[in-house]
C-alpha cells in the first residue's frame, strides 16, 4: 500500500473521481455503483485529510487530564512561591522602615501613627469569644430522589456570602474564612463545589470564625434570609450547617492591600 501526503491523497481522490464521472466512448455505460466508489474514496480523502490537519500530530483521544492536573499544581507551587517571597519582602520593608525610623523622626511619627490602626485594618491576629459556623455539601446519594439534582446538594457561593453578612451585620469585630482573614473588601467566589478566596482554592466544608457577641451574631444569623433559606435546605437535602460559640483566634490579614479603587465618602 502506498501512503501519501494529506494533500496529495486528496488530489489523487479528486482525479479519480473525475475520471470516474467522464463517460468512456466505446463502452458499456458504467453501472451506479461503479460511480459511486469515487464518491466515497473522495469523503474518505477529505476525513482522512481534515483528521490529519486537527491532529496535527498528535493522538486525538488521548487523555489529557493527567497534563491538566499537573498544570494546576504547577501553577499552585508557583503561587506559594509568590506568596512566600512575598511576605520576605514585606518583612524586609518593616525591618528598613523601623531602622529608620530610629533616625528620622517624621518616619517615626507614621509609623507609630500606622500601628494604632493596624488593629481595626485587620493586620493584626485577634483573640476572643465568638461564633464558628460550618457549611458542607449533602452527601453522596447512589440515586437521587426525584425533583432533585446534584446543584441542590452542594454549597454555592450565595449561601457562604449570606453567612459573612449577616455576621458582619451581627457586629463582627473580625472575621476568618478557612483560617484566612478577610476584610470588608474581600470577595467570596465559588467555582464548582469549592471556594475561591485571595487567589486560593478551598474544599468544603466551609469554616467561617467571627468574633463578637455570640448572641448578637446568633440573632442575625437566623434573621438573614439567605441563612434562612439554607438550613431549610440543611433539612430537605441533608447539607451541613453547625454553628457553636468558643474562644476562638483570627489571624492577621496577610494578602495584598492595593486598592484598584476607591472614593472618598462625604
Amino acid at each position: 500500500m502506498e501512503y501519501t501526503s494529506g494533500a496529495a491523497s486528496w488530489q489523487k481522490a479528486l482525479r479519480r473521481l473525475v475520471a470516474g464521472l467522464l463517460p468512456r466512448r466505446g463502452r458499456q455505460r458504467r453501472p451506479g455503483w461503479s460511480i459511486g466508489v469515487p464518491l466515497i474514496a473522495a469523503a474518505a480523502g477529505l476525513l482522512f485529510t481534515t483528521t490529519a490537519t486537527t491532529a496535527g500530530g498528535t493522538a486525538l483521544r488521548e487523555d489529557r487530564r493527567p497534563q491538566l492536573t499537573e498544570l494546576i499544581e504547577d501553577r499552585r507551587d508557583r503561587v506559594a512561591s509568590n506568596e512566600e517571597l512575598a511576605a520576605t519582602l514585606r518583612r524586609e520593608v518593616e525591618s528598613r522602615t523601623t531602622d529608620l525610623a530610629g533616625s528620622d523622626v517624621p518616619i517615626k511619627k507614621q509609623q507609630e501613627r500606622a500601628a494604632e490602626n493596624l488593629a481595626a485594618a485587620g493586620f493584626t491576629a485577634l483573640t476572643g469569644t465568638g461564633l464558628t459556623v460550618e457549611l458542607n455539601d449533602a452527601p453522596q446519594l447512589d440515586k437521587l430522589p426525584e425533583g432533585v439534582s446534584n446543584d441542590d446538594l452542594v454549597v454555592h457561593q450565595g449561601d457562604v456570602q449570606a453567612v459573612v453578612n449577616a455576621l458582619w451585620a451581627g457586629g463582627a469585630e473580625a472575621m476568618s474564612i478557612m483560617n484566612v482573614r478577610v476584610l470588608t473588601t474581600s470577595a467570596v467566589r465559588c467555582v464548582g463545589n469549592t471556594l475561591l478566596l485571595h487567589g486560593r482554592v478551598y474544599s468544603p466544608p466551609f469554616k467561617i470564625v467571627a468574633i463578637g457577641d455570640p448572641a448578637a451574631l446568633r440573632q442575625a444569623l437566623a434573621a438573614s434570609e439567605g441563612v434562612r433559606w439554607f438550613r431549610d435546605a440543611v433539612d430537605n437535602y441533608q447539607l451541613g450547617y453547625s454553628e457553636y460559640v468558643s474562644t476562638v483566634t483570627v489571624p492577621a490579614f496577610e494578602d495584598s492591600t492595593t486598592l484598584r479603587s476607591a472614593t472618598v465618602p462625604k
